[in-house]
């Protein structure tokens, strides 16, 4: 993008008053810079995830032309984009109204806020402008020197297997900082105060059953890998017989899968709070009275809930007003609820006015999964009219399936846990003493689709070199996948 793409003067003034509204609401954010893009310009950086800069591949292309189709269809439109950086940049479409870019710096000093305050983004690389550029100049370094398709083809693999990370790691400790040296522990039975009693309190026998107990455990420790390992990615590059340029390719991958995995996990909560701050900001300061119809009309779309969708931004505002409501009225806490009467819950009004503290405390310490766990309340469902759906086989069309909050509540967890994808680990680098590896799915309730398990596994062969396996349920029996690097086969095993 050759041309300027700084704020004119009157946005300039717009984008300080918003900031400095924001700032007296209590919003804690990184310096962000806005910059004005034209439709075709949104649409490539929206293409790139919200980057100027990314690695060469056709999938962003592709992206782009959708993106393209939908504008110029009026399908779709970008109102603003936000990048997690330290400074944060955000890009406001040219064409907006004014009124529209109050509202989108608002919506965006929400995101910045939670960005830099939420525990899940803490680990996340605060450079990663930079550090994108970074990757786009190694992969078009490898292209130049192997060949596009090459490369690309590579990238297509590594693409395939992205969400094969643990999404927890970086919040819990997996590994040791020392693991132990391997040295055969001798079994020493009993300890005895004097010597002539030893081979009386430690027969040979037990000493033998000890020493036996002790070895088959050296031996499950020395297991490849030691604990079934979810970072499956991680796993191919400590183990997979990777060239140097696989290895750095599939490195950018992994890398940035785990830097976009706290967007996609705080999904309704961050887009919640950005709605509740420029809902907030936009009707107590910023709406001038000639922009209250243009405004209602937008936010309005921004909250509609289409069938058979859940609209992030609708559930999460409601979810922050809710408990703001909530810890206002002293809605909670032992005495609320033991509380049967639904009169009197539905009149609770302890007047403590604690709604805002605990909104930023909550928007410090949760994620979309225990947000929904600890706040979606019956009230609440029923209030929202919220319910499950499905497709009915008998008369061959979707239909609510359940409104009981249980089952609502169920789902929506059930939908957010891992991304309601199957939970897939490395069980064993040497599976059968044959080198081939072996992979199970663990069955929470999320079956596999067997077309994806098995491009998955043809995509893991090329990069394991020898044959794969994949261990899983269907249909309540124990079955084995295999792909050999020519054919796929399965059969029955015991879990």
């Amino acid at each position: 993008m050759d041309r300027k793409t700084q704020l004119p003067a009157h946005l300039h003034d717009i984008r300080k008053r918003i900031e400095g509204y924001a700032r007296e609401y209590g919003l804690d954010f990184f310096d962000t810079i806005f910059e004005v893009l034209n439709f075709d310009e949104i649409n490539m950086v929206a293409a790139y995830g919200g980057f100027p800069n990314r690695y060469p591949h056709w999938r962003f292309g592709m992206d782009y032309e959708r993106l393209s189709k939908g504008y110029e269809y009026g399908l779709s439109k970008i109102y603003e984009m936000v990048i997690n950086n330290d400074p944060s940049y955000a890009y406001l479409l040219e064409s907006n109204m004014d009124v529209d870019q109050k509202l989108v710096m608002a919506h965006v000093y929400g995101h910045v806020d939670f960005f830099k305050n939420n525990f899940m983004f803490r680990h996340t690389n605060r450079k990663m402008m930079d550090q994108m550029a970074n990757h786009a100049t190694r992969v078009r370094r490898y292209q130049d020197k192997l060949g596009v398709e090459l490369v690309e083809d590579f990238i297509d693999r590594c693409l395939s297997l992205e969400n094969l990370i643990d999404y927890q790691s970086p919040y819990v400790k997996r590994r040791p900082d020392h693991p132990e040296e391997d040295e055969r522990k001798i079994a020493k039975g009993f300890k005895t105060e004097r010597e002539y009693m030893r081979e009386f309190i430690n027969p040979p026998a037990f000493l033998e059953a000890q020493q036996k107990r002790l070895d088959e455990e050296a031996s499950r420790k020395r297991k490849f890998p030691e604990r079934p390992e979810r970072d499956v990615l991680l796993f191919l590059l400590e183990h997979a017989p990777l060239e140097r340029w696989e290895h750095d390719v599939l490195s950018i991958v992994r890398e940035e899968s785990y830097y976009f995995a706290p967007q996609g996990q705080t999904k309704i909560m961050n887009e919640g709070w950005a709605t509740y701050w420029h809902s907030k900001i936009m009707t107590e300061k910023a709406l001038e009275a000639s922009e209250i119809i243009d405004y209602a009309d937008h936010h309005s779309g921004t909250l509609a809930t289409h069938p058979g969708q859940l609209n992030p931004y609708k559930l999460g505002v409601e979810l922050w007003r809710d408990i703001e409501d909530r810890w206002n009225k002293g809605r909670f806490g032992k005495e609320y609820d033991d509380c049967d009467s639904f009169v009197e819950r539905k009149n609770w009004d302890k007047r403590l006015g604690l709604g805002r503290e605990k909104i930023f405390e909550v928007r410090k310490h949760y994620n979309d999964v225990t947000f929904i766990d600890e706040f979606l309340t019956l009230e609440f469902v029923l209030e929202q009219r919220l319910f499950t759906y499905g497709y009915n086989d008998k008369h061959q069309r979707w239909e609510v399936m359940e409104r009981e909050f249980k089952k609502v509540k169920e789902k929506l967890l059930h939908m957010l846990t891992n991304f309601g994808q199957p939970a897939i680990a490395v069980e064993d680098g040497n599976y059968d003493n044959r080198g081939e590896l072996l992979l199970v799915h663990k069955h929470d309730g999320v079956d596999l689709k067997l077309d994806y398990a098995r491009d998955t596994l043809k995509h893991l062969q090329t990069l394991w070199r020898r044959p794969v396996n994949l261990v899983s349920r269907i249909e309540g029996r124990g079955t084995l996948f295999r792909f050999d690097g020519k054919e796929h086969s399965d059969r029955r095993v015991e879990l």
